[in-house]
């Protein structure tokens, strides 16, 4: 065999063997995109040339970082249940035995004063959806969220609009597990896991003309971010209770998807419970620090003991977010062309105010086992909006 033969066919051995492990070896999956990365590419892409002279970037990006932080805001800051337990139990040394404290089950937001008492623990899951359909009272889904748009000054309408459509929603699992340190501490954790899913489109309207810019979808599930956290019992009287709770919500859910807030957040709440017997108030007053942003929340709720077996609740919580500013039109010079005039959504109002009407009701199947549902309405247009949908849990409680 020839030195040309040899060589032609040790070429011929490295081509067919770099084929087939091109063929055998995996290829690298591609990158999942983020809920952020979703939202860059449907805002900020130009994906079919209009004629326009000159896209204003920055209006696009302003608008996107709008978007992103009140989705941010809202997502990460989500209050969870109550902190207490349905049951709350003492021992009686005249008897020698434990008995329950209060007739009802308590609220299902609000947190009441009594604690659960020594040694008695308690486990639940709960299970919440949501359809979210406005953002500031700007609808989400039907292609009218104006993120930016061009005209020339002196103009009243722009020649040139770009148009959002997202289709949000949520899946929420929390575990949550408290534990009676002594007759009047209580500490917990509670874990949950979260489904984002986002879809959206974005449409360029030019002198009249729609053209399609962008498409994306975004679904994610992980752990959000995880609260420990506890109540003293301050003040017990007859007739009413005071205490204070406190929230550590650690930074283990992922930012980039919208689900946690990305630093750690600090939560406490001075309570009032006032009552004795089937029916009983309860107040609420607390401030937040750290986390996606700060907050003031005042919250009320009125449970009633229908049965032995059964309580209602209706409860109003008010949110203030100090990261969650009413989202405005603003009109700013383009920033290259001379003569036009470009829209973009700016965070430049008044802090929002949330103000959310819960009703439920706790249900004590069989021993201490209780099913509770209820129903979340938001009362105004401040940040994400979502359907009237049900929630429910199941809590399980362990005597000491």
């Amino acid at each position: 065999m020839t030195k040309n033969s040899v060589l032609l066919a040790a070429a011929i051995l490295l081509v067919v063997t770099t084929a087939v492990q091109a063929q055998t070896e995996p290829t690298p999956p591609k990158p999942i995109p983020s809920a952020r990365d979703v939202l860059t590419f449907l805002v900020t892409t130009q994906g079919v040339q209009t004629g326009d002279v000159l896209k204003d970037r920055e209006a696009a990006e302003a608008t996107r970082d709008t978007i992103e932080r009140a989705l941010l805001v809202e997502l990460a800051s989500v209050p969870l249940t109550s902190s207490s337990g349905g049951f709350s139990y003492r021992f009686n040394p005249e008897l020698g035995t434990v008995e329950r404290v209060a007739q009802s089950f308590g609220p299902l937001f609000a947190d009441r004063a009594v604690t659960g008492g020594r040694g008695l623990s308690s486990f639940s899951l709960t299970y919440h959806h949501a359809d979210y359909v406005s953002l500031h009272g700007r609808d989400l889904e039907s292609g009218a969220l104006v993120t930016t748009a061009n005209r020339f000054r002196g103009d009243a309408a722009p020649y040139d609009v770009e148009a959002l459509s997202l289709e949000m929603q949520t899946t929420t699992v929390v575990a949550a597990a408290t534990y009676g340190v002594l007759d009047r501490v209580d500490l917990g954790v509670a874990v949950p896991v979260i489904q984002v899913s986002l879809a959206g489109r974005r449409v360029n309207t030019y002198n009249g003309q729609p053209f399609l810019q962008a498409t994306g979808t975004s679904n994610s599930t992980g752990i959000g971010d995880v609260a420990v956290r506890g109540k003293v019992q301050l003040l017990r009287r007859s007739g009413g209770a005071a205490g204070a709770t406190f929230e550590v919500r650690l930074p283990t859910g992922s930012e980039e998807n919208l689900r946690g807030a990305g630093t750690v957040g600090l939560k406490s709440r001075v309570v009032v419970s006032m009552g004795e017997g089937a029916v009983e108030g309860h107040a609420n007053f607390g401030f937040a620090i750290g986390g996606v942003s700060d907050e003031v929340s005042l919250s009320g709720a009125v449970s009633a003991a229908v049965s032995r077996r059964v309580t209602l609740s209706g409860e109003a919580l008010m949110r203030r977010l100090a990261g969650l500013h009413e989202i405005q039109e603003v009109i700013q010079p383009h920033p290259s062309v001379a003569g036009v005039e470009t829209l973009r959504l700016l965070p430049t109002g008044p802090t929002s105010l949330a103000v959310t009407a819960v009703g439920g009701v706790r249900w004590n199947i069989a021993s201490t086992l209780l099913l509770n549902a209820y129903v979340t309405a938001p009362l105004t247009d401040a940040g994400l909006k979502a359907r009237v949908a049900p929630t429910i849990s199941i809590e399980y409680s362990f005597l000491p």
